[in-house]
């Protein structure tokens, strides 16, 4: 079976202090921890696992400048065959969309009968570029899938819905599925798969060997337009009621009438 993964080199933000750029499009980069992004992650683990059980071989690809490497190295040095990291600095800007067009230009005359993606990156949270990219491709997908199973050149895919109900389906192949957190147990690179991979060659492909015009990605090429982040202010604390049950149950209903609750 052959399989593409796109991954994500992200920042490391969950123990800290956020900054926003002057300019208040971006977070300030400088001193973040950047690593592969989490479901991204999830992806890989389970094209390797395909892999195993039927041989073939994955390539991974990164949409992102040559930091990016560290990402696409330990990928290979968990068992993926092969890397390449599409960069150019008109890339820069690009929203989900663009990049994936950028994505389909770089897979579409490969020979794959699976493209993964995580379900969403961890810096923005969009959750666009894997069923974008399956439509740009024109082939069948599935978001949020938790398991699957090859059958006769078909996958059966469980894909996560709300209220924690499951939707079965039977896809056939060529298919692009997002990839959900905890649908397998990622594993950690070997010292021996680490050095190996350092010795890797990683193909790099920019706008020009993708065959893309320059106002098809950045913010030219992209459908939204990022006006401004910021960080939320906070306006109230939590307030702690104290007091037997009845001083607090009639507090916390004067609090409600005063709010407009009730």
């Amino acid at each position: 079976m052959e399989i593409v993964v796109c991954v994500k080199h992200v920042p490391d933000t969950t123990e800290t202090e956020i900054a926003i750029r002057a300019d208040e499009r971006a977070i300030e980069k400088r001193g973040l921890v950047f690593d592969i992004n989490e479901a991204d992650n999830y992806a890989i683990e389970e094209a390797l696992l395909l892999k195993e059980e039927f041989g073939g071989s994955i390539t991974v690809l990164t949409v992102g400048p040559a930091e990016a490497d560290e990402t696409l190295r330990m990928c290979l040095a968990k068992g993926v065959d092969k890397a390449v990291r599409l960069t150019d600095e008109v890339f820069e800007g690009s929203d989900s969309y663009a990049t994936a067009r950028i994505l389909s230009e770089a897979i579409r005359d490969m020979d794959y009968d699976l493209v993964l993606t995580g379900v969403q990156a961890d810096d923005d949270g969009c959750a666009q570029v894997g069923v974008t990219l399956a439509e740009m491709l024109g082939i069948p997908h599935a978001a949020l899938v938790v398991s699957t199973e090859v059958e006769d050149g078909k996958m059966k895919v469980h894909r996560e819905l709300e209220g924690g109900l499951h939707e079965v389906l039977e896809i056939e192949l060529p298919a692009l599925f997002t990839i959900q957190t905890g649908i397998n147990e990622p594993r950690y690179a070997s010292i021996f798969g680490i050095r190996k991979a350092m010795r890797k060659e990683i193909e790099t492909l920019d706008l020009e060997a993708l065959g893309l015009a320059e106002e098809a990605v950045g913010e030219a090429g992209s459908k939204t337009s990022l006006i401004k982040l910021f960080i939320p202010v906070v306006t109230a604390q939590a307030t702690i009621l104290e007091g037997s049950p009845e001083e607090v149950s009639s507090e916390l209903v004067t609090i409600f009438k005063n709010e407009g609750v009730v």
